[in-house]
C-alpha cells in the first residue's frame, strides 16, 4: 500500500519502521511484513525502491551465494533477479565446488520495476514517500521516527538502511555536491540524530564509472562475453525457463598504455588524489586511478563493457570507476579500445556517505546503545547489494521476532555466508566498506553454492518465510538425496573383462574385486554419468549434484566439520553482557580494551576479536571456570 502522506494520530502504532528502500530495506520491510507485522517502509522517493546505483549485476564470488542463502531463508532477491536477467553465468566452474558461483547481469528497469510490485502489494507492508531526519528514544529504547517535517511515527522497533544517503556527497574532480546516487536530496540530520545518541560516525567512500551510449561503441574491439548455455536460476522454488541463446551479451576490452598516461598525468586532479575526499574507500573494488598507482607494474586492466537494461542503450564500464574531472573522464574513455569515439552519457563519480561502527551492533544487527534500533547494509560499513540485502532479512527477521519475544536469528560462520558477514562487522568492524569474498569463510566448503538450502532453509520454515508446499518439496529433495546414497551404496560392480574394458576407457584403474558405485565414484576421474547405467531409478540433477560433492569431497568436508565442532564448543560458552573483562587477571591490556567494547556474546567470538590472543582465552576459560566453582 503506498501512502504520499498519512495521517498519523495517536493511535496509530508500527510494528517495525524500515527507513530506506534500497536492497537492504526491501528485504527488512518484507520479512516484517510476511511474518505478520504492521510495518511501515519510509524512503525519500519510491521510484527509487530497489535502484541499482551501480554495477547492473546481482551475484559474483561469495556475493551470489548470499542471494541464494537469501532464498533459503524466505526473502525476496533471488526470486526477483530470476524474473529480470539478461544474462547468468556460473562462475569457477572449472575450479571446486566451494568457489563456484552464481552471477546474473541485471535488467536495472525490469529489476526495480518487479520488487515495487512485490512491495507495494505486500499485506501488513505500507510505503510513505518522505525523508526521515531524527529519531526519539526514551530510557535507551526507540520510540519514534522524526520526518523532516516534524512528523512523528511512532513503532515499536526501527530498521535503519540508509545506503549512501547520510549526508551524502558525490565528487568528480574539485567539484562537491550534496547528494544522493541520482541527484536526490541526501538525509542531512539523520546521521547526527544517530551521534548524538551515543553511535560512533565514520566517512566511507565508494563510487561508479561512466555509462556509454551503446551505438557509439565498436564491439569488433571487443572480446563477446555470452550467458552460459546450461540453464540456471537462483531461487530454489524456481525453475530455469529461458532460450539461453537470446541472452544479453557483454564484452571484454582493456586498458591501454594511454589510458594509464592519461591518469598519471592527471592524478592530482581526482577527487581522491586531488585531497578532496575524506572517506575511505573500498580496498577490493578499487578505482582505475587506484588500480594504475598501486599496480604499476600491470600493464593492463581488464574492462568489461555491459547492458543496464532493454530499455534504454547505457552501457556500464565495469571496472573503469573514477572520480576525475569530466574532461578528463572523456579523454580516458576515448583511450580503450572501440570507445575511440564513445558518447559519454553519464559521467562516473564517487559517493562519500556516513557510516555507522559496526561493533556498536550485537549479532541480530539491534544497536548495543538504543533497544529496538537495527541497521543493515551500507550504514553498517558493507558494500554491494548482496550484503546489504543479507543484512536487510536478518534485520527484519530479528526485528519481527523481538516483538514476539523470541530469540534473534544468528547464523554461524558455518552455516552461512550472511553469518560470515555479520560476524566480521560485529566482531571485527570495518575500515574501509566491507565486500564479502570467499577468503573470508574459513569453512567455504560447507558454505557453497549448491547446497544453501540444506543449510538454511529449515531455518526459513521454522522462521515462518518459506511456506509448507515449498518445505514439502524441500523435503522429497532430501529424502532422495539419501536414497541415492543407500543405493550407491548397495550396487556394487564386479571385476569382470567387461568392466575393467570400460573403466579404462574412462582412463581409470582396472578392479582387482568387487566395489560399490559409491567408493567407485570416489575416484577423480569417475563421474555420475560413468555410472549411471548402472542405477535403474532416475534421480534429478540437484540430487545428483550434491550426492557426488559430498563423495568426492568427503575428506575435506569431515574435515571443516571436525573444526565447527571444535569452534561449536567454545560457541557454547556464553559471555555476560556485565563482565568486566578488567577484571580478568593476566589478560593482555589490548585484550581487555577490544573486550570491554565489543562485548562478545560468546567465548567463540571472542577468540575472532584481532588483538586477543590464546593466552587470553586461556585466562579468560580460567577465570569463568573459577567463578563458576565458587
Amino acid at each position: 500500500m503506498l501512502y504520499n502522506t498519512i495521517d498519523f494520530g495517536s493511535d496509530i502504532m508500527y510494528d517495525v519502521i524500515v527507513i530506506g528502500g534500497g536492497h537492504a530495506g526491501c528485504e527488512a520491510s518484507l520479512a516484517s511484513a510476511r511474518l505478520g507485522k504492521k510495518t511501515l517502509l519510509i524512503t525519500g522517493k519510491i521510484k527509487n525502491i530497489a535502484d541499482m546505483p551501480c554495477n547492473p549485476s546481482i551475484g559474483g564470488p561469495a556475493k551470489g551465494i548470499i542471494v541464494r542463502e537469501i532464498d533459503a531463508l524466505g526473502g525476496e532477491m533471488a526470486k526477483n533477479i530470476d524474473k529480470s536477467f539478461l544474462q547468468m553465468k556460473m562462475l569457477n566452474t572449472k575450479k571446486g565446488p566451494a568457489v563456484r558461483a552464481l552471477r546474473a547481469q541485471a535488467d536495472k528497469v525490469t529489476y526495480q520495476k518487479e520488487m515495487q510490485d512485490t512491495i507495494l502489494n505486500q499485506k501488513n507492508l505500507e510505503v510513505l514517500e518522505a525523508m526521515a531526519e531524527d529519531l526519539e528514544v526514551v530510557d535507551n529504547k526507540f520510540k519514534a521516527v522524526v520526518l523532516a517535517d516534524g512528523t512523528q511515527i511512532e513503532g515499536k522497533s526501527v530498521v535503519i538502511t540508509t545506503g549512501t544517503y547520510l549526508k551524502g556527497m558525490v565528487l568528480y574532480g574539485d567539484t562537491k555536491i550534496s547528494s544522493g546516487p541520482h541527484d536526490e536530496k541526501p538525509s542531512l540530520h539523520l546521521s547526527d540524530a544517530l551521534k548524538r545518541i551515543g553511535f560512533t560516525i565514520k566517512r566511507l567512500k565508494t563510487g561508479t564509472p561512466p555509462r556509454i551510449k551503446k551505438d557509439t561503441i565498436d564491439f569488433s574491439k571487443a572480446t563477446i562475453q555470452p550467458g552460459d548455455k546450461e540453464l540456471y536460476n537462483f531461487s530454489f522454488s524456481n525453475t530455469p525457463n529461458y532460450n539461453p541463446d537470446e541472452q544479453i551479451p557483454c564484452h571484454l576490452i582493456y586498458t591501454t598504455p594511454e589510458t594509464h598516461k592519461i591518469i598519471k598525468e592527471n592524478l592530482t586532479k581526482s577527487s581522491m588524489y586531488g585531497g578532496y575526499v575524506e572517506g575511505v574507500g573500498p580496498r577490493y573494488c578499487p578505482s582505475i586511478e587506484d588500480k594504475i598507482v598501486k599496480f604499476a607494474d600491470k600493464e593492463r586492466h581488464q574492462i568489461f563493457l555491459e547492458p543496464e537494461s532493454l530499455y534504454y542503450d547505457d552501457i556500464y564500464i565495469q571496472g573503469f570507476s573514477t572520480s576525475m574531472p569530466r574532461d578528463i573522464q572523456e579523454k580516458m574513455v576515448h583511450s580503450l579500445p572501440g570507445l575511440e569515439h564513445a558518447e559519454i552519457v553519464k559521467y562516473a563519480y564517487a559517493i562519500e556517505y556516513d557510516a555507522i561502527d559496526s561493533l556498536q551492533l550485537k549479532p541480530s544487527l539491534e544497536s548495543k546503545i538504543v533497544e529496538n534500533l537495527y541497521t543493515a547494509g551500507q550504514i553498517n560499513g558493507t558494500s554491494g547489494y548482496e550484503e546489504a540485502a543479507g543484512q536487510g532479512l536478518i534485520a527484519g527477521i530479528n526485528a519481527a521476532r523481538k516483538i514476539d519475544g523470541k530469540e534473534p536469528i544468528v547464523l554461524k560462520r558455518n552455516e552461512a555466508y550472511i553469518g560470515v558477514l555479520i560476524d566480521d562487522l560485529v566482531t571485527k568492524g570495518v575500515i574501509d566498506p566491507y565486500r564479502l569474498l570467499t577468503s573470508r569463510a574459513e569453512y567455504r566448503l560447507l558454505l557453497r553454492h549448491d547446497n544453501a538450502n540444506i543449510r538454511l532453509m529449515k531455518y526459513g520454515y521454522d522462521i515462518g518465510l518459506i511456506d509448507k508446499k515449498e518445505y514439502k518439496k524441500f523435503e522429497r529433495l532430501l529424502r532422495d538425496i539419501e536414497l541415492l546414497k543407500e543405493l550407491l551404496k548397495t550396487i556394487k560392480i564386479t571385476p569382470k573383462e567387461e568392466t575393467n574394458n570400460y573403466l579404462e576407457s574412462l582412463g581409470s584403474a582396472k578392479l582387482l574385486d568387487s566395489i560399490t558405485l559409491y567408493d567407485l565414484l570416489k575416484r577423480p576421474e569417475i563421474e555420475f554419468e560413468s555410472i549411471k547405467k548402472y542405477i535403474e531409478e532416475d534421480f534429478d540433477k540437484d540430487v545428483i549434484e550434491q550426492v557426488v560433492i559430498n563423495i568426492k569431497y568427503d575428506g575435506y568436508i569431515s574435515k571443516e566439520n571436525k573444526e565447527v565442532e571444535k569452534m561449536l564448543e567454545y560457541e557454547k560458552i556464553l559471555l555476560s553482557e556485565d563482565l568486566d573483562y578488567s577484571k580478568v587477571p593476566n589478560l593482555a591490556k589490548e585484550a581487555v580494551q577490544k573486550l570491554n567494547e565489543i562485548k562478545p556474546i560468546n567465548v567463540g567470538q571472542a577468540l575472532r576479536i584481532s588483538g586477543v590472543n590464546p593466552a587470553d582465552i586461556t585466562m579468560l576459560l580460567l577465570y569463568l571456570k573459577r567463578n563458576r566453582n565458587e
